[in-house]
């Protein structure tokens, strides 16, 4: 059958009225049809939260607001949640709801706050009046992040706006914006300049004329971040953002970092500050007790003052103003006014946001860089939200196994295998761990069981030997003979196709190894622009020094060796240089010179060698971390003498990756921060793919050859596969003018597997989509099929119909499944229905078509099913197997007919009061039918219909040949029947003026 489900979900997201800029351009809808994205998740470990956010009246319901997976909603008290805003932009800063109309109206300020190297960045302000049905941009399109949004619970025209703003560069659109229209126009209400932003906003909830504003003074570059400066402080008004004045006393000399703000509810005079500051011992909580006219330090500890930058965080106990819980690296909890802390409950490490419930203050969630936590004893103990499939991938890549298994490293959650496809879906116990920290690129050895993972700045790169399971470590070290080792926090690796055991990473250096790196060699100079003002990371951070790594610079950041010529190598480094060598290492030229229209030193993301020629190449550039959000991708033919632009104004949002097809070369597919988009020719023009694909941030994609599976890596969303993108290659302009196209299917192995997979505990767990394992139709129409009869059946090459399936009208590709199977028999009506009369055999291996029928004209697609290769079925016992089960079916059929003509009977029989051959008949069919009982408490003895369909559906649902009892019993059961049909002819010839009696040939009984 159409899988109605999915096109459902793909027609409710069109309803949306307002789309962000990333929508705009030509989405591909109509192209793309019925192609739609499945996500596998892993959600076991998560992803990072900026916000939670708990219905003021409803504590049931959450909002939660993530680094790059949207805006979640829970109904449950968080036992799951569901998306909200997957056609918008993924990363989000602030998630508020008017407390004058929770129910309906929410406000989404996109742009993550917590500014690591890796954030993503946001397009404004957006707005729903109906409970996140529909979404619409209210401005602040240029503020890039969004720390916090509050209306007046006194007045729902009154919104205030703490605009973090740019942060790789200078902006204008920062600070703190009011609106005394719900969100019409805005009002700049504080401003300091261009370098510094709106960090924190709070309102005093009993007095919403008195706010309290953040201001914070930073920077980040690629190669460097500078948190602090004389701009930087902390501002209260009285006049509801009329006037401001900074309330420091009692605060620390010299220039300030970020600061927090909370103000506690149950008693207002009480304010919460964590203060960077220039000296370390004055680095802490602040806490005033007289509205902020003067402040105490009250604590230093390492967890409270520990990465300001990531975590600032500080929430007050509503009901009691001395408890206060601080972000950071495991959480903290005072009970004491904050003098003294201990750590919340164990969890993933770094804590971005917690809630209080509204009723007890015992319930709490914490938003971490691992997902959502709950407590139900004040944050002692701790348990995962399991259904947030919010996992941040740098990068994935696929083996060939069946299925084949998806590769990759994540945001601070480690490296990570799990399958495409899993019985029952694939769950949370299906992905393996092969590396910790965080990871990034994970790669199968070419032919071997072994797999590559890395942690950060390749400090450690694991080789495990999954069979035996040895681990070892083989990352390069420095020697006497080079200059110190210059590693991206995201290093790359990369093996050969060339030579299995061949193993490539990048420092400055491009290095290989020959043996799967027990030892290595460097084969190029320093292929960077070695520019030593990028290279001072030991001074990174500003006021709190911040010397992660994370900060690395003039790297290697992309290697690819030409599958054609493995002397054809390429590297692209992240301050700009794109290199090539066609020597295998002797010799390097550096083409980035030949590159127009790119900014000097931007950022080489991704290089990708083209199958078709070693000549050709594609490489993605990022400027973003230079303020520069333009995509940037090119093409070469020519070893890099010239590159050419494909993008056009339809690709909106930086590019991460391009990946090429394997069998058409004009078929490409991009990875930008907001989302996929896909090109049929070449890059002449772009479509976005928007068909259960959200617009996330995709850092990696790779394609997988034996399936043809798009795989994606997105930052934030985990793992999502396109199924099958071959249609995708017979797309041209001929195609698109053909009023109905088919897409060529390859023979197609009947599926005869099965398994015992349960679903216990996905009531709060997140289980991603498997594969389908049926035979998909996929066709092209040219127009949307309105008026008019269209019909969709499989036939045998003699034209007799196997199976009738509901064909798609749509315009654009449509895809039809189809299980193998003939219709389900027609089955002898009783009091009951019979759970055994559902099955349906599968139809024998061979040639068949598909034929739609659409007005007076017809198409005709044939195809081939084949048997499993590896199954062990004879061709006789196919064939023994396939008669028997046939002749149950029309048994099965036949058996109804009886039934049918005896009811005829019996009520006729009654009609005209013979009660002796009334009681005949229905002693009769009592033999073939349930005529009393429930079926199940109070089950009938059974019968033949109930013999006849626990046979049939025995010999059709397995994949072996039927067995001699199997036969045995068909013996009987035929012999029964047969007695059956004798006894009813008897009976029948008794029945005068049977010839008035209306009864339908066997035929139209079928087809009633």
């Amino acid at each position: 059958m159409k899988n109605i489900l999915s096109f459902l979900l793909i027609c409710g997201l069109l309803h949306f009225t307002t789309s962000f800029a990333q929508n705009k351009p030509n989405s591909g809808k109509a192209l793309f049809g019925d192609m739609t994205a499945r996500h596998i998740g892993p959600a076991g470990m998560s992803g990072r939260i900026n916000d939670l956010e708990i219905h003021p009246t409803n504590g049931r319901i959450i909002y939660t607001g993530t680094a790059g997976g949207g805006v979640w909603r829970s109904k449950d008290g968080g036992a799951t949640f569901r998306p909200i805003f997957d056609e918008y932009c993924q990363s989000i800063g602030a998630v508020t709801l008017d407390p004058n109309n929770p129910d309906n109206v929410i406000y989404v300020g996109t742009g993550e706050t917590w500014t690591r190297n890796s954030v993503s960045i946001g397009d404004g302000l957006y707005k729903s009046v109906d409970s996140g049905a529909n979404w619409k941009k209210i401005g602040l399109e240029k503020s890039e992040r969004i720390a916090n949004i509050i209306v007046n619970p006194e007045n729902s025209n009154e919104i205030y706006v703490a605009a973090l703003g740019a942060l790789w560069s200078d902006n204008e659109e920062r600070g703190v914006y009011k609106s005394n229209d719900a969100g019409e126009t805005w009002n700049k209400i504080l401003y300091v300049n261009e370098k510094t932003g709106a960090a924190d906003l709070a309102m005093d909830p009993k007095n919403p004329n008195v706010l309290y504003a953040s201001m914070w003074e930073f920077r980040r570059t690629a190669w460097s971040f500078d948190s602090g400066g004389n701009n930087s402080a902390l501002y209260k008004s009285v006049d509801a953002g009329a006037t401001w004045n900074k309330i420091h006393d009692g605060f620390p000399a010299g220039k300030l970092g970020r600061l927090a703000i909370a103000v506690a509810p149950s008693n207002t005079n009480v304010l919460y500050t964590v203060i960077e500051a220039e000296e370390e011992k004055k680095k802490g909580l602040y806490r005033s007790d007289n509205a902020g006219d003067s402040w105490e330090q009250l604590n230093n500890d390492f967890e409270i003052t520990v990465r300001p930058f990531y975590f600032s965080r500080i929430v007050v106990d509503p009901r009691d103003e001395n408890v206060v819980v601080k972000g950071g690296l495991s959480g903290s909890i005072s009970r004491d006014g904050g003098k003294t802390f201990k750590n919340l409950g164990f969890m993933h490490s770094d804590i971005h946001d917690v809630a209080f419930s509204i009723k007890d203050s015992d319930i709490m969630y914490c938003g971490t860089d691992g997902g959502i936590y709950r407590s139900w004893d004040g944050g002692t103990t701790m348990e995962i939200v399991e259904n947030l499939p919010l996992s941040q991938f740098y990068h994935v890549s696929v083996d060939d196994e069946t299925p084949y298994n998806v590769y990759g490293g994540l945001q601070d959650n480690g490296s990570w295998y799990g399958p495409s496809s899993s019985p029952g879906g694939v769950n949370a116990g299906d992905w393996n761990s092969v590396g910790g920290g965080d990871g990034f690129r994970v790669l199968k050895h070419p032919t071997k069981n072994i797999i590559y993972s890395e942690v950060y700045n390749a400090e450690i790169i694991w080789r495990y030997d999954v069979d035996r399971q040895l681990v070892k470590t083989v990352q390069p070290l420095q020697t006497k003979n080079i200059d110190k080792l210059r590693f991206n926090w995201n290093p790359p690796i990369a093996t050969s196709q060339n030579q299995p055991d061949r193993f490539y990473t990048g420092s400055q250096y491009l290095h290989k190894s020959e043996d799967m790196g027990d030892t290595w060699e460097i084969i190029s100079p320093d292929l960077t622009t070695n520019d030593p003002t990028k290279q001072d990371q030991k001074d990174s951070g500003g006021l709190s020094t911040d010397n992660s790594g994370a900060e690395n610079h003039t790297t290697i950041f992309t290697i690819a060796e030409s599958t054609l010529d493995e002397n054809v190598i390429w590297v692209g480094t992240d301050d700009g240089n794109v290199q090539v060598t066609q020597d295998g290492g002797k010799t390097w030229n550096n083409t980035i010179a030949n590159v127009p229209g790119l900014p000097k030193n931007t950022w080489c993301y991704h290089i990708e060698a083209s199958t078709f020629d070693k000549g050709t190449a594609y490489a993605v550039f990022e400027g973003h971390n230079t303020g520069d959000m333009k995509p940037y991708t090119y093409k070469t033919t020519d070893f890099g003498k010239t590159w050419k632009s494909i993008i056009t104004d339809e690709v909106v949002g930086f590019v991460r990756n391009i990946q090429e097809d394997y069998v058409n070369p004009d078929l490409l597919f991009l990875g930008t921060e907001f989302g996929l988009y896909i090109t049929t020719d070449g890059g002449q023009s772009w479509k976005k793919f928007t068909n259960n694909m959200p617009a996330v941030a995709v850092h990696f994609i790779d394609l997988q050859k034996a399936t043809n599976d798009l795989v994606m890596g997105t930052h934030g969303r985990g793992v999502i596969i396109i199924d099958d993108i071959s249609p995708l290659r017979e797309i041209n302009s001929a195609v698109l003018e053909e009023d109905l196209h088919f897409f060529a299917n390859a023979p197609t192995v009947i599926n005869e597997k099965s398994d015992f997979s349960g679903n216990f505990g996905s009531e709060t767990q997140f289980v991603g989509a498997s594969k389908t394992k049926d035979i998909e139709f996929k066709y092209h129409l040219k127009k949307r099929h309105t008026f008019g009869k269209m019909t969709m059946e499989v036939q045998d090459m003699n034209g007799n119909m196997v199976a009738e399936l509901g064909p798609g009208k749509s315009k654009g590709i449509n895809i039809v499944s189809w299980n193998f199977s003939k219709k389900v028999p027609k089955i002898a009506k009783g009091i009951t229905f019979t759970r055994s009369g559902f099955a349906s055999h599968t139809v024998p291996a061979g040639k068949y078509q598909v034929v739609i029928t659409k007005g007076k004209n017809t198409y005709t697609h044939p195809f081939e099913l084949v048997y499993d290769q590896n199954s062990t079925l004879t061709e006789a016992d196919r064939k023994l197997k396939n008669e028997t089960a046939q002749k149950l079916y029309d048994m099965t059929q036949q058996l109804a007919y009886l039934v049918y003509e005896v009811d005829t009977y019996i009520a006729e029989a009654e009609a005209v009061k013979n009660k002796k051959l009334a009681a005949k008949l229905n002693t009769l069919k009592k033999t073939l039918v349930v005529t009393t009982g429930d079926g199940y408490t109070a089950a009938a003895p059974p019968e033949l219909r109930g013999k006849m369909a626990a046979l049939y559906s025995k010999v059709a649902d397995t994949y072996d040949k039927p067995s001699a009892s199997d036969l045995e019993n068909l013996t009987i059961i035929s012999e029964k029947f047969s007695g059956a049909k004798s006894d009813f002819e008897k009976l029948r010839k008794k029945m005068k003026n049977k010839e008035g009696l209306k009864i339908k040939t066997f035929e139209a009984f079928l087809g009633s």
